[in-house]
């Protein structure tokens, strides 16, 4: 398995708290089946990718429970065994898997520059993305919330932001939570931006924010991890629909992602088991009805 950073996330430490994204004694998610010559129509992306042998998915190495980078430097998580099953369907193996570390603000661009063939990175599917890239899915649905430090009072959910105007609250740049949370800010200067969540939660340990916001299952794990330093608060205030980033327009490509995890909704399940679902509070997911390929 190879793993690739982008020059964007060259300042980002790599989490190294833990040997496993869901807790050092949780099962490791069963290597996917793996197709054997599978065939397709010449000059669709899937025959493309099986002739080449090899596949580039862009993923986060940075969020316990979905896509993170262990102390062996192996990737681990949710999205990651997703991005597997679906790669196994092109009868790509595991470790010709090449990883391409994608954050938020660059998801878009690896895929209209052709750096990746799909990106699996707790991607929310909303029309603005639409408009440069298409999507598959979606796979998953989460809901936007905030972690707070575990003595914090003051901050009770999104509301609470108006009435604390001196508070400072921490997302991701080019990431959906941070447009969401604005509506709830005072000033504009209440927002924080980083470029990975890891950054957000460093700054929320040691004072520099007040708080942190994005999708419900992604704070659990910083939660889980914390020690009881951190905490969620209020309720989930948006619906975030994760979905696989393709290049636009490749409705073949969006299809078979779509008729793959159909058939392998037992392997998705098993997935989600030995991943996001170790982390206390999360619950098992069913397989979402999938968006029209478009």
């Amino acid at each position: 398995m190879q793993l690739r950073r982008t020059a964007l996330v060259a300042t980002l430490s790599v989490i190294a708290l833990t040997a496993a994204a869901c807790g050092g004694d949780s099962d490791s998610a069963a290597e996917p089946s793996v197709a054997e010559a599978p065939e397709f129509e010449a000059g669709t992306t899937m025959a493309e990718i099986a002739e080449r042998g090899t596949i580039t998915i862009g993923t986060k190495f940075d969020q316990p429970g979905f896509g993170l980078e262990n102390l062996e430097g192996e990737i681990e998580g949710f999205d990651v065994e997703v991005a597997k099953i679906i790669a196994g369907a092109l009868g790509i193996a595991p470790e010709d898997i090449e990883w391409e570390f994608t954050p938020s603000a660059v998801r878009e661009e690896v895929i209209e520059r052709g750096e990746v063939d799909m990106v699996v990175a707790t991607y929310t599917i909303n029309d603005a993305r639409k408009e440069r890239i298409s999507f598959a899915g979606p796979y998953y649905q989460a809901g936007q919330q905030i972690m707070v430090a575990s003595d914090d009072e003051d901050i009770t959910g999104p509301d609470s932001l108006m009435d604390n105007p001196d508070a400072k609250i921490c997302s991701v740049t080019g990431s959906t939570p941070s447009e969401q949370i604005r509506p709830y800010l005072a000033s504009p200067d209440q927002l924080v931006l980083f470029e990975g969540y890891e950054q957000c939660a460093d700054a929320l340990s040691n004072g520099q924010v007040d708080a942190v916001t994005t999708d419900n299952v992604i704070l659990l794990g910083f939660v889980s991890e914390s020690d009881g330093e951190f905490k969620l608060v209020g309720e989930q205030f948006t619906e975030e629909p994760y979905g696989i980033g393709i290049p636009k327009g490749d409705v073949e490509f969006c299809e078979f992602i779509h008729e793959t995890l159909r058939d392998n909704e037992e392997a998705y399940l098993e997935a989600w088991e030995s991943t996001a679902g170790q982390i206390e509070g999360t619950q098992t997911p069913e397989l979402p009805e999938f968006d029209e390929c478009a």
